[in-house]
């Protein structure tokens, strides 16, 4: 299992399409993926549990994976809550 602790930096945080885009990046891997905050674990794959986070720019998550590729779907997702990826 892979932890790492990434600070939101899309504007207007995740609403309906970013969350739909953080999805599609989280699907591209085979490893279980998990956003948790505030004492909330939401699977990372799941439109509606995403949405439910109601996550803003500027807050704290940790991004966890366990799985074959953890380590890189890790990165990816820690990228694009970052701003890196379109």
């Amino acid at each position: 299992m892979m932890t790492k602790a990434v600070r939101i930096q899309l504007d207007g945080g995740l609403e309906a399409r970013p969350v739909a885009m953080l999805v599609a990046v989280a699907s591209q891997h085979d490893s279980t993926v998990y956003l948790e905050t505030e004492g909330k674990k939401v699977n990372a794959k799941s439109i509606m549990g995403m949405m439910s986070l109601g996550l803003d720019s500027g807050e704290m998550v940790t991004v966890i994976a366990e799985g074959p590729d953890e380590e890189t779907a890790v990165e990816d997702i820690a990228k694009y809550l970052r701003g890196g990826v379109e």
